[in-house]
């Protein structure tokens, strides 16, 4: 039977999967591998999951992961939801106890828990049944974008297959391929005399402005308005050539940003979810108005009202429509001037004391801008470094990646090995703190194991950076978030990578030359000082007064 299962898996392009094998899945995943599919084994399940939520985000496909029964779906928990809440396919082969034992150790109800992360869980408990089940999984994972995971009992696995030999028709063959969504002429009607009400508008670009390929409109209505760029942080680059894009909107916002935002009259979110950290609710920008263009917009998200003015369309359509409509003017708002600062201003202004020895994060980054390759695919992992790790202009789009949805952290080294998969041939960058590295750090074996191209730069400030400002604004101990600046280097060097601990900046260049020049993988440890506090944590956790 496992066979059969790992022939449908095949026939649906499976050309990858991430995989940690036990008795209820390790047969099928041989005879998978068999088939030609590449097998990356990590060593800890919520890796595999990760690993497969960054490949499918990057590939724009359905990604896949296999997992044993009991303990091995329980290690999936965190990982499920945060693939749910960011809308990723995926399909993930998991085992499932014997039937036919009275008692098994790793026995669990695994439906339940599957399904209180939002992920769909589907018992595959009738062979003859089985490979349409998997058909069918692949096109729910595609159709609802979410993921799926199969429980397939492994004394079933081991049965003889007397179906018949033809399995049934993939789901790439059979999914509807609906075109592009137009607008309603009285929609672009009615939006189109509310941007010719405003003054300084600004066009804010999410991923479905990125899937849609609706960059180009967007910069065209900008133009034609006099208004300025923006985007959420998962779109992060989208308009990183344009002197007129003011960066990220949201919590990652820079200082001329939020200035910036802060005077706009009308928001025209592209493709956005709307998310409240993207300042979807308006607090970035409490003069404007917001007009949502997606293909299912919203009045409220995240418990926010959000947009009151909506055109329904493809994000691409809906913007190519609303410039065509709206009245070409110079506005005030865009100059050379405003360029130049934009440009010029440094994403956070605010002075530290850094104690000798360490360094700003803000230089780091600023350094790496310079001196790394622009065609290297950049991964942002989570946590109080990502803020500074997200300041980077001149980096386009489609070599970015970061998955935040759930707010953990710990994944970093996960995605950036699905990168590294999806882009077998491109150099790949991890920018990661030091404890979210710390929570996988075995993980390190896997790259080498693989050979996988894949440069750590860690952002090391000895803590749990976000926990230990927010302690501090609070007056509280912070001894349960400070850990001490632990040996990176010595750490990769003992997995059979290279490493390098950085307490000043001066051979940067030289060394990323070198790296570029001979690949293969390497941590690079920068000791920082934790006394830099990030602008989002500066908002949200100001430090009260005695």
């Amino acid at each position: 039977m496992y066979d059969v299962l790992a022939r449908a898996f095949w026939q649906e392009n499976v050309r990858t999967c991430f995989a940690l094998l036990g008795d209820a899945n390790m047969n099928w995943a041989a005879r998978l591998s068999a088939q030609g599919c590449r097998m990356l084994y990590v060593r800890h399940e919520h890796c595999a999951l990760a690993a497969a939520m960054a490949y499918a985000r990057k590939n724009r496909d359905v990604g896949v992961a296999t997992v044993t029964c009991g303990p091995g779906v329980t290690q999936l928990i965190t990982a499920l939801p945060a693939a749910v809440r960011a809308h990723l396919p995926l399909v993930v082969f998991a085992g499932e106890a014997p039937l036919k034992s009275g008692w098994y150790n790793q026995e669990i109800d695994q439906a339940p828990l599957v399904a209180a992360t939002g992920a769909a869980y589907h018992r595959l408990h009738l062979p003859e049944r089985m490979p349409v089940a998997i058909r069918d999984a692949f096109l729910q994972a595609r159709r609802e974008r979410r993921p799926v995971v199969l429980g397939v009992p492994f004394d079933l696995q081991n049965r003889p297959w007397d179906g018949p030999a033809d399995l049934p028709r993939p789901s790439h063959e059979l999914l509807p391929r609906p075109a592009p969504m137009p607008p309603h002429p009285d929609d672009v009607a009615s939006a189109a005399r509310l941007v010719a009400g405003a003054e300084r508008v600004v066009v804010l670009a999410g991923l479905g402005a990125v899937e849609a390929g609706a960059a180009a409109a967007c910069r065209a209505l900008a133009e034609k308005t006099g208004g300025l760029l923006s985007t959420t942080l998962p779109a992060r680059g989208l308009f990183h050539d344009d002197r007129f894009c003011i960066g990220i909107s949201g919590s990652f916002t820079p200082e001329v940003g939020l200035e910036l935002l802060a005077q706009a009259d009308l928001v025209i979110a592209v493709g956005c979810s709307l998310a409240y950290h993207a300042g979807g609710g308006g607090q970035l920008w409490p003069k404007a108005k917001m007009l949502h263009v997606d293909i299912d917009p919203v009045a409220v998200s995240q418990g926010q009202e959000v947009a009151r003015h909506h055109l329904r369309a493809d994000a691409r359509l809906g913007i190519e429509a609303l410039t065509a409509a709206v009245p070409a003017r110079k506005g005030a708002w865009r100059s050379d001037a405003l360029a130049a600062r934009i440009r010029d201003t440094k994403p956070d202004s605010h002075v530290f004391d850094i104690e000798p020895g360490l360094l700003d994060p803000r230089d780091v980054v600023e350094s790496l801008e310079k001196a790394l390759p622009r065609d290297w695919e950049m991964v942002n992992s989570s946590g109080h470094c990502s803020w500074f790790f997200a300041q980077m202009p001149s980096r386009p789009q489609v070599n970015f990646l970061t998955i935040r949805e759930f707010g953990a952290i710990g994944n970093g080294v996960s995605f950036a090995i699905g990168v590294a998969a999806a882009r077998p041939e491109r150099t790949v960058v991890l920018f990661d703190g030091d404890g979210s590295l710390m929570m996988h750090v075995q993980e390190l074996e896997t790259i080498r194991r693989h050979g996988l191209n894949i440069l750590i730069v860690v952002m090391n400030d000895g803590a749990y950076g976000s926990e230990l400002h927010k302690l501090r604004s609070e007056g509280m101990a912070e001894d349960g978030s400070v850990f001490g600046y632990c040996d990176f280097a010595g750490i990769a060097r003992g997995f059979g990578l290279a490493g390098k601990t950085f307490k000043n900046l001066d051979d940067l260049p030289k060394l990323v030359a070198a790296f570029a020049a001979s690949g293969g993988a390497a941590v690079w440890d920068f000791h920082v000082s934790d006394k830099v506090v990030s602008p989002t944590i500066r908002r949200a956790h100001p430090h009260k007064r005695a």
